[in-house]
């Protein structure tokens, strides 16, 4: 095979081991480019990657809000963001890598409507609805430990549950993202230990999801923060399978270079423990065996 486009990926001492690690995975399902605000990946790096490690598909999903104020408010262009896509993937297809153009779109009640007239209008591959801190959010640095502080923990994670609970009722997405991303910001006034002996907490997300036939996401990011446990735990994963659940993703959820396809087998590993052999992808619900290693 020939090789790719000429690209240059700088990594720490620290992260040649995770850079050169080759997977041969299927996919990952979300990754993010410089075409986010809090990302600096060109996308031709994600593309050299892939095909030095393995990773046959990408799903390139930049961020998209629809808060004004919010980072990724007006950031990108859709035609920016679709055309850098479209363009690598020409790029890439012939050295075995395939890029689809994805976008992940902040989830909340109030603007809703503004998402559906944004799906609408604008065809993706890919779809992940994700709910993240708006500008007022109590878990805020500055507000998380008053907002803790003598509330119980049903009542603490209930802003984010609730409008993660919705963006799966709503039947726009693809896929939910980190469903349980809060306990990032809630470390270490919550730990994932309280959350893992409150699983019922997770019902009304899981079951919206089972009722829309709204992948689950299994975001594997959370074992390189502070929580050291993917969003959801594989134990959520597999509350997930045994409520009816029957269409699951994988993710890194990269936004530096060496963060892609981080930990991702441990995402795929989890997957088959609560009872799936493949993966759904993609506008048309594709299915993706995950491969035969990973099967007990």
């Amino acid at each position: 095979m020939a090789s790719g486009p000429r690209v240059t990926v700088s990594v720490t001492a620290n992260e040649e081991a995770i850079e050169s690690e080759v997977l041969d995975l299927p996919l990952d399902a979300h990754l993010h480019t410089d075409l986010s605000p809090d990302a600096d990946v060109p996308i031709d790096v994600y593309g050299a990657l892939a095909a030095a490690r393995g990773i046959a598909e990408l799903a390139i999903t930049d961020h998209v809000d629809f808060e004004r104020g919010a980072p990724a408010y007006d950031y990108a262009t859709f035609e920016q963001r679709e055309r850098t896509v479209r363009e690598a993937a020409e790029r890439w297809g012939p050295h075995g890598v395939t890029i689809r153009f994805g976008v992940e779109l902040t989830y909340d009640r109030s603007w809703e409507g503004e998402i559906r007239d944004h799906l609408a209008r604008h065809h993706y591959d890919f779809t992940i609805g994700s709910v993240h801190d708006r500008v007022d959010s109590p878990y805020g640095a500055r507000r998380v430990a008053a907002w803790v502080g003598g509330r119980s923990l049903a009542e603490i994670v209930a802003p984010s549950f609730d409008e993660v609970a919705a963006a799966a009722r709503s039947g726009l997405f693809d896929t939910i993202g980190h469903i349980d991303v809060v306990k990032r910001y809630l470390w270490p006034h919550v730990t994932p230990d309280q959350l893992a002996r409150a699983p019922e907490l997770y019902d009304p997300i899981l079951h919206a999801l089972v009722e829309s036939g709204t992948a689950l996401e299994v975001n594997t990011s959370g074992l390189r923060h502070h929580v050291q446990e993917t969003y959801p735990s594989a134990a959520i994963v597999a509350r997930f399978r045994e409520l009816g659940g029957r269409r699951v993703t994988v993710g890194s959820d990269a936004h530096r270079a060496h963060q892609f396809a981080f930990s991702l087998a441990d995402g795929y590993a989890y997957a088959v423990a609560a009872g799936f052999d493949a993966l759904t992808f993609g506008r048309g619900g594709r299915s993706l065996a995950i491969p035969d290693r990973f099967v007990r």
